[in-house]
């Protein structure tokens, strides 16, 4: 399987809708490749999206099961599994309804970008990024959902903007009883949508008047107690 230097699959299929891997699904990866992934070692993604992000795991030996509440997203997970030779369980789940298995590891690119909306949109393509006005709609539901579904010692591997808060989710999954601390950092250059929203987030408070051009990622690990 051709894969690129950090570890990505080269060959993988979007749809329009789908959420294609991009710099967060690069950092996820490459936390993932500093864990000790064995043969037995069972991992849940939380919001497959294309599947790369499960593909890599299942790479690295790790049994997947993949869920995600977009139809599509599912179909091109279950299609770049095939493509890669790769024995994934994929899924049509909500968060809140997850079947009562344990895993070693819990990984999640959840969408996380601040909108003006008041709760993330149910359809359509802004479903993969929006969550909601802090961008912390879906990121607390996982931080919530890892502490149900990981056995004890286990991880989270999480990704997300730090404009959603890095210390409240370290907060946050605190009160749930996994120890988290930033593992990585990145900046990168501000995104379509983000520019499409430069008034409102500074308004907000969420980025600068100084021409700030560029949006940091931060990866959080978290281990359950």
């Amino acid at each position: 399987m051709a894969v690129s230097p950090l570890g990505m699959p080269r060959r993988i299929v979007t749809v329009p809708g789908v959420y294609a891997p991009q710099h967060d699904t690069h950092l996820l990866m490459r936390a993932l490749a500093r864990e000790n992934i064995s043969p037995g070692t069972r991992v849940l993604e939380l919001g497959t999206g294309s599947g790369a992000l499960a593909v890599h795991a299942a790479r690295l030996g790790a049994r997947v099961t993949a869920v995600d509440i977009s139809h599509r997203a599912v179909l091109c997970a279950r299609v770049n599994a095939a493509l890669h030779r790769s024995r994934i369980t994929v899924r049509y789940r909500d968060l809140s309804a997850l079947d009562a298995e344990q895993y070693d590891m819990v990984l999640s690119n959840p969408p996380y970008v601040p909108s003006p909306t008041a709760r993330p949109p149910l359809r359509g393509r802004a479903r993969a990024w929006d969550g909601g006005p802090d961008g912390r709609a879906v990121v607390d539901r996982v931080c919530a959902t890892a502490a149900t579904v990981l056995r004890p010692g286990g991880t989270l591997l999480m990704v997300h903007s730090k404009m959603c808060g890095d210390q409240t989710t370290i907060d946050v999954l605190a009160r749930a009883r996994l120890d988290a601390e930033v593992i990585d950092r990145e900046l990168i250059p501000l995104g379509p949508v983000l520019r499409s929203r430069l008034p409102w987030l500074r308004d907000q408070g969420l980025l600068d008047d100084s021409g700030q051009d560029k949006e940091e990622l931060v990866v959080i690990r978290a281990r359950y107690i």
